[in-house]
């Protein structure tokens, strides 16, 4: 039964990690990555399309993403969506191809990047303490009730603070290593 308790927090838990992956990868490092356009939609007759359902994203070099649309047409509206996203990257264009050029990162850059990574693992780490408050509160609510015993209760709130500090470790890492990345030249 204790276990049961826990998942439901543990999958909100989990959702809170998973947004602050999400989160971090738009984040550039100097280095080209494809993912800085996951956020970036293009009017596809009508419909808000990923880039990717409209083009190939391939990294020829380490800095330089290459969209190849497969409608000719489509070149404006993709670089247009680029430009309006706003990643920091003007799109560059040849007729057939998109080309975005990642700049060298310079120490300032790299240290406010830096900032703002630790920035969202604190606001990652703060959700995960609000959702073991809410648990904690939803155990007491359950002990109140008699629908459990205090050992119980005292038992799913042991477990829950587990989770919590495991969760927190695992954002602190993930942290480090985006930190680590940011400032590797």
């Amino acid at each position: 039964m204790s276990s049961e308790k826990i998942k439901v927090y543990e999958e909100k838990m989990k959702k809170a990690v998973a947004y602050l992956e999400t989160d971090l990868q738009a984040i550039r490092a100097g280095r080209a990555n494809p993912h800085v356009l996951d956020r970036v939609r293009v009017d596809y007759y009508g419909t808000p399309t990923p880039i990717q359902g409209v083009a190939n994203i391939s990294v020829p070099e380490a800095r330089i993403i290459q969209i190849q649309p497969w409608e000719k047409k489509m070149i404006k509206e993709i670089s247009r969506a680029i430009q309006q996203e706003d990643i920091g990257i003007n799109p560059t264009t040849d007729g057939q191809t998109i080309r975005l050029v990642f700049p060298e990162l310079t120490e300032d850059r790299r240290k406010d990047l830096a900032k703002d990574v630790k920035k969202k693992g604190e606001d990652a780490k703060t959700a995960v303490r609000n959702i073991r408050r809410d648990g904690n509160e939803d155990f007491k609510k359950i002990k109140k009730s008699g629908e459990a015993s205090e050992d119980a209760v005292a038992d799913w709130t042991d477990e829950l603070q587990k989770l919590t500090d495991k969760i927190i470790k695992d954002i602190d890492g993930i942290v480090e290593k985006k930190q680590k990345e940011l400032m590797t030249v």
